[in-house]
């Protein structure tokens, strides 16, 4: 990657667009932050864009405050994808090895890869990306990479994650119609995970739970491998709504109460705080323990369908690097305290690692992601260009490089 080369992600949430410049050094190896932002997100509503041209102004006021933070103009980003309609699904590709001489080739990986995304979905639902879990050549499975292996058969078995077109097609319009480019399309869970795990946390096992404000991704690594990935519809949001409802108030202060005075633990006894409402300057009193038991409740349902998740893959309790928990909602107090409870496993907070002039912030998680993409696949440079794919191992995805879409 050239030294002058600036990456941008684009992290379109429901509460929030935030956007993070980046360029990394070639000295150390570390990301620098060139600039980092948000605005408050109009036109999406539980991760998924529902009105187009609100979502594009959006993105078009935090570019441009971004091409005045580094002085440079920007055409392009990495942009997320949000929203519980993104699922994943096993499958199996199977093809001969092309070579007279049985070597296994970058053509053959391509193509067994290709096989393995011959799968029927059901209407609207379309492929967003695949990642190998092993290859096995003539029947030896467990190979990572066998590009120059030699064999007569080649499988691969990958898991798909794919999502409602509709709704993806709805965010190549709105970054269109603000004159913009896509490089690529990520999960924002996958992207989370990019920025806040290890890779000895994913080969020796471990679950991410980034919670947003519209909804709560999960993914799970095994053997540097994703294995799952879920996309729950409730976020850090419902714990406001709650609060709104529970105490008969407006949003704008439940959500003052849920930063200032929640927790995930009920605690504390009859006495009465106060919160000063900024419109009408009343002040609303209610009991700490009330609003902790209002953010328990719904963080333990949040806990409660992601349980049910690993349940479905055998991996409850069964983590040996645990849960990080990240995204805005991870900030919440005591949080860690009860997803210990709920998971039976060892949890902390993630945040991003490796980038410089930002702070240890859980929310910036998917943003740092999405630039931490764009560098590695500006390195890996004109192979991407070339082929319009580029397989990086059973531990990677096949990454398609979206530069001219249709809206």
């Amino acid at each position: 990657m050239a030294k002058s080369t600036i990456i941008t992600g684009l992290d379109i949430g429901t509460s929030s667009v935030k956007i993070l410049v980046a360029s990394k050094k070639p000295q150390s190896g570390d990301i620098e932050v060139l600039y980092s932002g948000q605005k408050p997100s109009l036109g999406v509503r539980r991760g998924v864009i529902v009105d187009i041209d609100e979502v594009s102004r959006c993105v078009r006021e935090a570019v441009k405050d971004a091409e005045l933070g580094v002085g440079q103009e920007i055409d392009s980003f990495y942009v997320n994808i949000g929203g519980s309609h993104i699922f994943c699904a096993m499958s199996h590709g199977l093809v001969s090895v092309s070579r007279a001489d049985q070597k296994i080739s970058e053509e053959d990986i391509n193509r067994v890869m290709t096989a393995a995304q011959t799968i029927s979905l059901s209407s609207n639902k379309e492929i967003i990306d695949v990642y190998p879990r092993e290859f096995i050549v003539d029947g030896e499975g467990g190979v990572k990479d066998a590009t120059g292996m030699q064999g007569v058969r080649l499988e691969v078995k990958v898991l798909l994650v794919a999502g409602f077109s509709p709704y993806l097609r709805n965010l190549d319009q709105a970054i269109l119609r603000s004159d913009y480019k896509i490089m690529h399309r990520i999960p924002s869970v996958i992207s989370s995970a990019k920025s806040v795990l290890s890779p000895s946390q994913k080969e020796l096992g471990v679950a991410i739970l980034d919670i947003g404000a519209g909804t709560s991704g999960l993914a799970v690594y095994e053997e540097g491998d994703l294995i799952h990935l879920a996309v729950l519809p409730i976020g850090s949001s419902n714990i406001t709504n709650d609060i709104a409802i529970g105490l008969k108030t407006d949003v704008e202060i439940a959500e003052k109460i849920k930063i200032e005075k929640g927790s995930c633990f009920c605690k504390g006894g009859s006495k009465k705080l106060k919160v000063e409402s900024d419109k009408d300057k009343e002040n609303l009193a209610f009991s700490q323990k009330a609003v902790a038991k209002i953010v328990q409740e719904r963080v333990q349902e949040i806990f409660d369908l992601v349980n049910k998740e690993l349940k479905k893959i055998g991996r409850d309790k069964k983590l040996p690097s645990g849960m990080i928990l990240t995204g805005g909602g991870a900030k919440l107090p005591k949080i860690e305290e009860l997803a210990k409870k709920e998971f039976k496993l060892t949890c902390k907070i993630g945040t991003p690692r490796g980038f410089l002039n930002i702070d240890d912030d859980p929310a910036m998680s998917t943003v740092c992601g999405l630039a931490l993409e764009g560098i590695e696949l500006e390195e890996d440079g004109s192979k991407g260009e070339e082929s319009g794919s580029l397989v990086k191992g059973a531990g990677g995805a096949i990454v398609k490089f979206i530069k001219n879409l249709i809206p």
